[in-house]
């Protein structure tokens, strides 16, 4: 590995990516190739989770190594350092928590005008419980494991070069790219009634559309605070907004239908951030 190490160093974000795909898909479909390929149920079939904590271990894994390999002991301190950074002012920490859950539900109530099927999860039930704790739960979890990837490695290294509008596109991209496997599987057991030719394209584009507008939004927030930890938080609020508490409709049309218009109404935030400055180049907090 050490006769490697200058190549690392000249394309760290590249070694990093090419690395963290590998262990997350080798890792889902060796889990889960079985249930992907047969097109189960992913709600059903207990190995489409498993699969997805296999894909977790890819963020994490590859930049702990790498920064073990590039920076050493102070490169880890210093990566938990920006883990540990929490204050800061309460503006980011709105934009951190209120983002995602505010243009969810906005969206939702609008379209369940139309239609009750549209209804935000948490109003469609009784039992409030089973959706708030495995929501704050997985998204702590599902956002630090990440972000110790997305936000830990790749993104501080981009903003030497990039803004955070083109550091943001280029990591959302990657980011929803990361996620195809699960979107495949996802997408094979919910098209219904639409043809799976139009249904996944429409699901695969709308959705890396919104992941990648978020985060923009994201990478905005982390430029002005270089806090990982709000950064955790915030990956966690889309976690726990649009998978648990707020989720919408899954399948068929409408499930279409609502992951356009949440693309949407991020990417009209994007833009009103764009049009106010908000992507200028900013010296990062010390």
């Amino acid at each position: 590995m050490t006769n490697h190490l200058p190549f690392i160093k000249r394309y760290p974000v590249i070694i990093y990516y090419i690395l963290t795909f590998a262990i997350s898909f080798g890792g889902f479909l060796l889990v889960g190739s079985s249930g992907l390929f047969a097109g189960t149920n992913w709600e059903t079939d207990p190995s489409f989770q498993i699969a997805v904590l296999a894909m977790l271990a890819g963020p994490p894994i590859a930049s702990i190594l790498l920064t073990i390999l590039l920076s050493g002991k102070p490169g880890l301190r210093e990566l938990f350092l920006r883990l540990s950074r929490w204050r800061t002012s309460v503006r980011w920490y709105m934009d951190a928590l209120v983002i995602a859950p505010f243009w969810q539900v906005l969206v939702l109530l609008i379209l369940s005008i139309f239609s009750p099927e549209f209804l935000p999860a948490i109003l469609k039930t009784n039992d409030k419980i089973p959706l708030l704790l495995p929501g704050i739960i997985v998204g702590i979890v599902g956002g630090f494991v990440e972000e110790l990837g997305w936000t830990g490695f790749a993104i501080p290294r981009l903003l030497k070069r990039y803004n955070a509008l083109t550091t943001g596109i280029i990591v959302g991209i990657l980011w929803g790219v990361w996620h195809l496997l699960q979107m495949t599987w996802v997408g094979v057991s919910s098209y219904a009634p639409v043809a799976p030719a139009v249904f996944l394209p429409v699901y695969f584009i709308s959705s890396i559309a919104a992941l990648t507008a978020f985060r923009v939004l994201m990478v905005r927030v982390y430029e002005h605070t270089e806090s990982l930890f709000l950064e955790v938080i915030m990956h966690a609020s889309y976690i726990f907004s649009t998978l648990f508490v707020f989720a919408g409709p899954i399948k068929g049309v409408p499930f279409l239908i609502y992951s356009c218009a949440f693309a949407a109404t991020l990417w009209i935030t994007v833009a009103f951030v764009m049009k106010r400055g908000g992507f200028e180049k900013v010296v990062l907090v010390k």
